[in-house]
């Protein structure tokens, strides 16, 4: 007999997503296991919990009563468990984790080691990628975003922030001048980002148009162009201060306010597993105070630094 809370938690998932290949997604489970939990709850009962048609799953009345059953039990077991203690319930299964390609592979795997030396029997999923995935969806336990938050209903916990720079190679500079102010920015080849609001460059409440040779959705490729030459750049700390305290980018001072990006943890309402609880925590900690992007950054070049061609 398949094991009953299992098979509550499968069908709640299932009447939320509306679908069994996303409960099972969301879950580590198989199609088919999803679908095998199901009907051994309805043979259970004697009776149909879900109306099957080949483009969407609906509640029956029975099903809805079910489920509003099963909600409140699972809860119940869910406050029994936190009672025992958060510290006392291991961190165990898979965590599905998704993160911008960058920040992910710069600040998110190097700290895997760490977390994974002190929870042994929790696997890690990692994503990388600059979409913004649908956690629901998609079944993400966890996602890692940098930048403003939209209204999504999704739990979110500030981790750290990251000041957004604009930078340039010295060799860049002695070509084609430094430029003053946000308005020089149009005689210069700016890299562009194009995830980011394609109005222009934001510098306090304003926009200011940029163009430039090369436009990418991927912030490192774009310093990687800047490094060689190519063209300014407007992107994060956590992007650019290894090539600033390097000597291949310099930070430039427009007499502008520029943006800083909240980098928030994003996770499914509801109630968090331990898994979600302790990595969450994990980074939180790890990111606390001055991270280590915003530390020992060279000072940006004023605006009498050298000035533009004539």
């Amino acid at each position: 007999m398949l094991d009953r809370v299992t098979g509550m938690q499968v069908f709640a998932r299932v009447a939320a997503l509306g679908s069994f290949s996303a409960a099972g997604r969301a879950l580590g489970l198989s199609q088919t296991g999803v679908t095998k939990h199901v009907a051994a709850l309805e043979a259970r009962l004697g009776t149909r919990l879900l109306h099957r048609t080949t483009r969407r799953l609906t509640l029956t009345e029975t099903g809805r009563s079910y489920l509003e059953a099963c909600e409140r039990i699972l809860a119940e077991i869910a406050e029994a468990e936190a009672a025992v203690g958060a510290e006392g319930v291991e961190a165990h299964g898979t965590l599905r984790l998704n993160v911008p390609l960058s920040f992910g592979v710069r600040e998110i795997a190097p700290a895997l080691a760490a977390f994974s030396a002190t929870h042994p029997a929790l696997t890690i999923e990692l994503g990388l990628n600059d979409r913004r995935v649908d956690l629901i969806e998609e079944g993400w336990d966890l996602a890692v975003r940098i930048g403003a938050l939209a209204d999504s209903g999704l739990i979110a916990r500030r981790l750290a922030s990251s000041r957004l720079v604009v930078c340039a190679a010295p060799g860049y500079l002695d070509r084609h001048g430094t430029p003053r102010q946000p308005e020089e920015l149009k005689g210069h080849n700016c890299l562009g980002y194009t995830l980011s609001d394609a109005s222009g460059w934001r510098f306090g409440d304003q926009a200011y148009p940029v163009s430039g040779t090369l436009r990418a959705p991927n912030g490192a490729a774009l310093v990687a162009a800047a490094v060689a030459g190519l063209g300014l750049v407007y992107q994060p700390t956590f992007l650019v201060a290894e090539a600033l305290r390097a000597g291949t980018l310099v930070a430039l001072d427009l007499g502008a306010p520029c943006p800083t990006l909240p980098i928030h943890a994003l996770m499914p309402p509801g109630r968090r597993p331990a898994k979600t609880r302790a990595f969450v925590d994990y980074l939180a900690e790890r990111f606390a105070g001055e991270p280590a992007w915003e530390r020992d950054l060279p000072a940006v070049r004023s605006a009498g630094a050298n000035s533009l061609p004539s």
